[in-house]
């Protein structure tokens, strides 16, 4: 199972580019890169805390419950996501590969010390007591995805016998490749209300939502 934006956005999360008025005012290269945080860390965060403040707000859709009802019925089963919300796992899915990362925890930029985000980061709280700073534990742009947890879920891939992909476009790489490369051995299913990139790679596209189609799978 690959997932992405949309099968958040049924939890009323809105997409990347959905929360808060930022996005309307500041470059993407402002609010989710390396260079942009190290210009402006206090922007960035006021970002981050918005996203993970509407992110517990939320809560799994009926697609997130029926993937976790999906994963009791299979001897093999993963979930690849592209989401860094948590849902997945807060439905009861066991093996989920987060290949943006997860915006549960922050990452120290000099000690790599760890910390939850069970609440806002303070501002006045960004710098670590080793001197780095904190960041939110997540793939920004220009970065390179956890080569632990991509590994994981390129071998799922290349073991799938089904891939269903459901609420992504298929345009960011290298996650679509998971489905569009890496699982091109296997039977694939979208699931999007939309045609997306991925279509075409597809034995079978179902243009509905995600918590319209999954829950009768089950």
């Amino acid at each position: 199972m690959l997932t992405g934006s949309g099968i958040s956005s049924e939890s009323g999360l809105p997409t990347f580019r959905g929360v808060g008025g930022l996005w309307r005012t500041h470059k993407v290269e402002e609010l989710a890169s390396p260079a942009g945080f190290a210009a402006d860390p206090h922007l960035v965060w006021t970002w981050y805390n918005e996203r993970r403040a509407a992110h517990l707000r939320a809560q799994p859709s009926p697609a997130h419950e029926a993937i976790a009802a999906l994963e009791e019925r299979f001897e093999r089963f993963a979930v690849a996501t592209q989401n860094v919300d948590g849902l997945h796992l807060r439905a009861g899915s066991r093996t989920v590969y987060e290949v943006h990362g997860s915006l549960r925890e922050a990452r120290c930029t000099g000690c790599a010390a760890r910390m939850a985000l069970d609440a806002p980061l303070p501002l006045d709280a960004i710098v670590h007591a080793c001197g780095g700073s904190w960041r939110p534990d997540i793939v920004w742009f220009g970065e390179a995805l956890p080569q632990d947890v991509w590994k994981k879920a390129r071998a799922a891939a290349e073991d799938a016998d089904l891939i269903v992909v459901v609420g992504t476009s298929g345009l960011v790489n290298p996650a679509a490749a998971l489905a569009t490369h890496f699982g091109r051995h296997a039977v694939r299913v979208e699931v999007n209300p939309e045609p997306t990139v991925f279509t075409p790679h597809a034995e079978l596209s179902i243009r509905a939502t995600a918590s319209a189609v999954l829950p009768h799978v089950v």
